[in-house]
């Protein structure tokens, strides 16, 4: 038998042809699709009510739509955000009820439905009120504030996560065996390669299936037709070495330690490097910025404020722009927070107030801080003899405010460190000024 090339009748791109047609050949989402999870059940029993799936790009929003047009029996009609105003949604509406009429469900699939404005958004909300049509919508953005909270109530929102690196390795490995990928070729691809395109699609399932057919397209291809990839072929797809970097392993761990730790010693150089290392090696910039943010109030809180101001900027720089753009970003804050004065003062403080919840869950708030929106609350002493802190001239009191067994209790306890020194002043003005006022 003829053995085809893989460069004959493959016009459509490999992640098109080994777009998943059931539930069983889908890749990832185990908290949704697997035995006896609700989206499944919802799938297979054809209970689908409208839906919103959040969730980053290549991790299936639009394959489990056209999954559901295969199980359900109902019309199915592909709408985009992109091309379609309010004109022919409209039109869409209006042939949905017709079909309602007639007994006929119909389910429009709305992709890139943040790109809808208010007025667009609303064009659907009768129709979906009245049952004239399901409407499942894709979003890469929050839902909460892309979508009109009108629409969002009457839709279950589904959390769609970026898939795990073994996860996408087998999908690899189905693309190189199966007869709509190249599995009627000869492929020499090492598994350590594959790990390493599955680590620099970084949960996009799309992005990895085109890095696959990119080096396999490049490959080296022998007299009878094998296909060799070699490393170097692959390190010219990604633009990029082969770093040593396991976003799931220990070196995970090691080089994210390494970042914190130089931040924490003061060096912004080794800071700087480390992050590269992250960056370059396929890490989620949004994860290195969350990372960041807890280190702005774990190793610097109030010795500068403007810490944690710098970190959320950079969470928030991420996400909208993304790589590679954001890395200059993240080069900002990492050498903010190594520059900027340290204080783990805040982690002490809660750590330390931890200990005494954790030991006394059951104390009861005095009785004097209480509310007491109830008359048999007031008659029960709740807020009794409070004092509002605004109508004293020195905006305090000398009111207790810990449980009795707890009186006299420190947890923060500022250091000499940047602008802690001033609170650590003001602290002591209001414990002094609190025991000369005790008994008033």
């Amino acid at each position: 038998m003829e053995q085809k090339s893989i460069f004959e009748n493959n016009n459509q791109p490999l992640a098109a042809r080994l777009r998943p047609q059931n539930l069983d050949e889908f890749a990832g989402q185990k908290h949704l699709l697997g035995e006896g999870k609700i989206l499944r059940r919802l799938i297979e029993s054809d209970q689908i009510t409208s839906l919103i799936f959040w969730g980053p790009p290549g991790v299936g929003k639009t394959t489990l739509a056209r999954i559901i047009a295969n199980k359900t029996h109902s019309k199915f009609i592909d709408f985009s955000a992109v091309t379609s105003g309010i004109k022919e949604i409209k039109a869409v509406m209006q042939e949905a009820e017709d079909n309602r009429r007639l007994g006929e469900k119909t389910i429009v699939f709305v992709d890139e439905i943040h790109r809808f404005n208010k007025a667009q958004q609303d064009a659907f909300l009768p129709f979906v009120e009245k049952g004239s049509i399901i409407l499942i919508g894709a979003t890469t953005e929050n839902p909460s504030f892309e979508v009109n909270s009108a629409l969002l109530s009457r839709s279950k929102v589904f959390v769609l996560q970026p898939l795990k690196t073994e996860e996408l390795v087998t999908l690899l490995q189905r693309a190189i065996k199966d007869e709509r990928g190249f599995g009627s070729q000869k492929i020499n691809i090492t598994d350590e390669m594959l790990n390493m395109i599955a680590e620099f699609a970084n949960g996009d399932a799309r992005n990895a299936l085109s890095t696959l057919e990119m080096v396999i397209l490049n490959g080296d291809v022998s007299d009878n037709g094998e296909i060799t990839v070699t490393e170097n072929t692959l390190e010219q797809c990604t633009s990029k070495k082969s770093l040593i970097y396991d976003k799931n392993g220990e070196e995970h761990y090691n080089i994210i330690s390494a970042l914190h730790k130089s931040m924490r010693n003061s060096d912004p150089d080794a800071a700087v490097y480390w992050l590269a290392r992250m960056l370059e090696a396929g890490e989620d910039p949004l994860y290195i910025a969350r990372r960041v943010t807890r280190f702005a109030s774990e190793d610097i809180g109030l010795a500068d404020p403007h810490a944690l101001e710098q970190a959320v900027a950079a969470y928030h720089a991420c996400h909208f722009i993304g790589m590679p753009e954001c890395s200059v970003h993240l080069t900002q804050a990492v050498i903010y927070m190594a520059m900027a004065p340290k204080s783990n003062t805040m982690d002490m403080a809660y750590m330390s107030a931890k200990q005494d919840a954790l030991k006394q869950l059951s104390e009861p708030v005095p009785l004097i801080i209480r509310n007491a929106p109830t008359k048999l609350m007031k008659e029960l002493n709740y807020g009794k003899g409070y004092k509002y802190a605004h109508d004293y001239e020195e905006k305090i009191t000398s009111m207790q405010c810990l449980p009795d067994s707890l009186i006299g209790r420190e947890y923060f306890k500022p250091n000499e460190q940047g602008l802690e020194a001033k609170y650590k002043v003001k602290l002591q003005q209001i414990k002094t000024w609190k025991e000369q006022h005790k008994d008033i």
